[in-house]
């Protein structure tokens, strides 16, 4: 792959053009009874804009690997997601509103439930966010210190929650609790260098697990434990206005994607709580920014709880707001997801995601819907999510030519 930022950095070029990135997160899916959800789900409004525009299928980061939410994210922002790696403790702390200085580690935590030593559930059945701001009430105030290290907990949706850990001589350098499926034990953190910093982190890392697992005997709720993962401290990133001349909105209702836009230096919209909402911002904001990222985030929890049906209402919801999107007359509109989640499987998957992109220079594709194999059809063939921004300021006309 080229390097995408150091080109578009220096081809990119202001305008009054308008793009808007609509994220269904998980979007891609595996057939079940012969069709995917995305295939099953009514959208008609996608389907009419798939016929007349250019459609594909994107690979996260290539074929084959399986890639969590930050690394797809990346991809779709035009950065290299093998070379940019972000840790999800950072774009969770961010996302909730953590102060996080430079030497400060963060880590995304999932309360869950584990019985007779072996996780049962890593989401402890997603249980409401108010319960979780009460458990993690209790763990500020029964955990505060290891080490020398002092700890804090923040609460996200539903089952997760944010740790930061501040103190002397620690360091990224370990690995997850997170055993990442359930049947297995929660893991034990080790180093993943020789650094005297980084086995004292793990040490620390361990003792807390064992700490939050005391501290949920004195509860009475439903989780008995959590698992930690994307142990990270602050990054070093370019600067996405910076590099393709735009002024991007991010909106999002979920703690990592707000995180992980601000990182990049998006102006970030903390306010939402729904797609409703979302979608009022947007139109408030329409006139004062050119790029908009748009997160749906309800299309991925479904396919990770194995409801099928769930995904595909989720889905249908979100193509009956694309008249409320297309009203405003954006000059390029792009509909896709940042990694497939089937519902068959529970989990990410490796598998291609449908992409669609709207714009006055589209060429037509034909197809007769917006779905994986009528995408499988399109023009655009199957490409790298990487190159889906220097598609979109192409066709906003934001790109000079490359060469003499």
């Amino acid at each position: 792959m080229y390097d995408t930022i150091s080109i578009l950095k220096e081809l990119a070029k202001k305008n009054d053009k308008k793009i808007v990135l609509l994220i269904m997160d998980g979007l891609g899916g595996l057939p079940y009874k012969g069709k995917t959800a995305l295939e099953v789900a009514r959208t008609e409004n996608l389907d009419r804009l798939a016929s007349k525009n250019e459609c594909g299928l994107m690979d996260p980061i290539f074929p084959g690997i399986t890639p969590g939410s930050g690394p797809a994210h990346l991809a779709l922002f035009g950065y290299d997601p093998v070379k940019y790696q972000i840790g999800r403790g950072i774009l969770e702390a961010l996302g909730v509103g953590v102060e996080v200085e430079k030497g400060d580690l963060t880590a995304r935590g999932n309360f869950c439930i584990v019985e007779k030593g072996l996780v049962k559930d890593r989401r402890a059945g997603r249980i409401d966010t108010e319960i979780n701001k009460r458990i993690i009430k209790h763990l500020n105030k029964e955990i505060s210190e290891i080490e020398g290290v002092k700890i804090s907990f923040t609460s996200g949706k539903e089952h997760r929650f944010v740790v930061r850990l501040r103190g002397e001589e620690i360091c990224e350098d370990v690995t997850d609790t997170d055993p990442q499926k359930v049947g297995e034990k929660i893991l034990e953190s080790v180093s993943t260098s020789d650094s005297k910093s980084a086995k004292k982190t793990a040490e620390i890392i361990n003792k807390l697990t064992e700490e939050i697992e005391k501290a949920l005997e004195g509860i009475n709720e439903k989780p008995n434990a959590a698992v930690l993962r994307g142990i990270s401290g602050y990054p070093d990133l370019p600067q996405f206005q910076k590099i393709y001349k735009v002024k991007a909105k991010s909106i999002a209702d979920y703690p990592m994607y707000r995180g992980l836009t601000q990182l990049i230096g998006m102006d970030v919209d903390k306010t939402p709580t729904c797609v409703e909402e979302e979608l009022a911002v947007f139109e408030k904001s329409y006139k004062d920014y050119d790029y908009f990222y748009i997160h749906i985030k309800k299309v991925d929890s479904y396919g990770e709880d194995g409801n099928f049906e769930e995904k595909v209402k989720r889905i249908e919801e979100t193509d009956s707001y694309i008249p409320e999107i297309m009203k405003l007359s954006p000059d390029v509109l792009a509909v896709t997801g940042d990694h497939s989640t089937p519902a068959t499987l529970k989990s990410h998957s490796w598998h291609p995601v449908p992409l669609l992109i709207v714009s006055k220079w589209t060429r037509i594709s034909g197809v007769s819907g917006f779905g994986e194999n009528e995408c499988a059809k399109g023009n655009l063939g199957r490409i790298p999510s990487l190159y889906l921004t220097s598609l979109l300021l192409a066709h906003a006309e934001r790109l000079d030519k490359f060469g003499a």
